[in-house]
């Protein structure tokens, strides 16, 4: 018996919904959802990810060889500039200053004995020459000569003497400098935020092809940046100086305020020279300086950034939603006294606009749109604040034809004013709060 008065019931639903059906298809009225043009105020951001870096770090490598015998540091320690960071046997290094310093002595106990000989050589030339111009007979102009070009020959070993002192002093700088750089101290006053050496550990000279091992970063942690990467097509609109919004995994719920200090000039992974392409993204780095870092920040954090590229003020908008696009060839325009037409080229087969709504009918109406906020368009020209418009669903708008009749779904909209329903990030923008906006 139950069973019986169940398909009763389930006959019947059937049977009242395929008249409905019967009855909307015979009016052939398209449900809709539908809005009123309001005026909001509305931000266009660009949206990317990536890392905190501190604005000033310096990668600490070696330019000699060696164990390391002190490493009195520890990461995360704060250090002051000039404090010893590492120390590297200077053994090898100070034998070599000491060679240097006796090369030295060397070369210049062979110049004093060089430079006693040329004075000996010129005194023999200048004798033999006095007594030749007396015109006596003591002196042949064989000897004359020959003392003559004997203390030419002394000068130039004097002089050869003297660039020899000269070598071994630069030598002897360049041990001096070499011993000097074992001892590895701060740049700058920071924090130790990487540390990748141990003491008695043996820290590498890097080459052009190998920069070798990175002993340690000092950081100033006082300024930190969030280093994001923006896609090719967002970065020309961003500007140096545009205000964002960085939010950090670290810490949730809050937003920090920042400004955009540098944007890439070359993609991050370079293109293939041999094929001019790049087989991944091509993207750009952009640097934003946060203006208030929090307590606690360390370099590596990941990080969301909104990059304000523009703001609007209490400007018409309409839901993106409703915008739409209409083949040129099927839409012809109906003349407004009272409104300008949005401008279109004729070279468009496309056009954009919306569905206005008229009584039961739909006309499309091209619109011209200018920014984008998170959930509506700015209307530049084409509609008037108050214009009822279709704003859903994405299947009723495809459906949707100019002249085509429809049933609204739901109550008669009211306008929007001064951003009311554009959530997100449609609402003003205040570039300068500070600290941190929206905990």
């Amino acid at each position: 018996m139950k069973k019986a008065i169940i398909a009763v019931v389930v006959v019947g639903l059937l049977a009242t919904m395929g008249f409905l059906a019967t009855q909307r298809q015979g009016r052939g009225a398209v449900e809709v959802r539908v809005e009123a043009v309001g005026l909001r105020d509305l931000v266009d951001d660009v949206s990317a990810t990536g890392h905190i870096e501190p604005k000033t770090h310096v990668d600490i490598t070696t330019d000699v060889a060696g164990r390391i015998i002190e490493l009195p540091v520890e990461e995360g320690q704060d250090v002051e500039e000039g404090d010893l960071l590492l120390q590297i046997d200077p053994a090898l290094y100070r034998a070599g200053v000491d060679r240097a310093e006796a090369a030295l002595a060397q070369a210049e106990a062979n110049l004093a004995q060089q430079e006693a000989t040329y004075q000996q050589s010129q005194r023999d030339a200048d004798r033999l020459t006095a007594l030749q111009a007396r015109g006596t007979d003591f002196v042949t102009e064989a000897e004359v000569e020959q003392a003559v070009t004997s203390a030419n020959v002394q000068k130039r070993l004097l002089e050869a003497s003297e660039h020899q002192v000269q070598q071994a002093d630069a030598s002897l700088d360049q041990e001096r400098d070499r011993l000097g750089k074992t001892t590895i101290r701060a740049p700058m006053s920071g924090r130790i935020t990487r540390l990748n050496v141990e003491r008695g550990e043996t820290a590498i000279v890097g080459t052009m092809n190998n920069p070798g091992t990175v002993l340690l970063t000092v950081a100033d942690l006082s300024v930190m940046e969030a280093v994001i990467e923006v896609d090719e097509t967002d970065v020309p609109d961003i500007a140096i100086g545009d205000s964002a919004y960085v939010e950090i995994d670290a810490f949730p719920n809050r937003r920090f305020v920042g400004r955009v200090t540098e944007i890439g000039n070359s993609s991050i992974v370079p293109l293939n020279p041999a094929t001019g392409s790049s087989n991944q993204a091509i993207d750009f780095e952009v640097r934003i300086e946060l203006r208030a870092p929090p307590e606690g920040i360390r370099p590596d954090l990941s990080a969301t950034a909104d990059v304000i590229t523009a703001t609007r003020d209490d400007v018409p908008s309409i839901p993106i939603t409703a915008l739409t696009l209409m083949d040129a060839d099927e839409y012809e325009e109906i003349p407004n006294e009272n409104l300008p037409s949005a401008p279109r080229s004729d070279a468009v087969r496309d056009i954009e606009g919306v569905f206005v709504v008229e009584g039961d009918v739909v006309r499309f109406r091209p619109v011209e749109i200018g920014i984008a906020g998170e959930n509506y368009f700015e209307v530049v020209s084409g509609i008037e604040a108050g214009t009822t418009v279709v704003s859903g669903s994405f299947q009723a708008i495809r459906e949707l034809q100019d002249g085509s009749r429809i049933e609204i779904d739901g109550p008669a909209p009211e306008a929007a004013v001064n951003g009311d329903g554009s959530g997100g990030s449609d609402a003003a923008a205040d570039g300068s709060a500070d600290g941190e906006d929206g905990r």
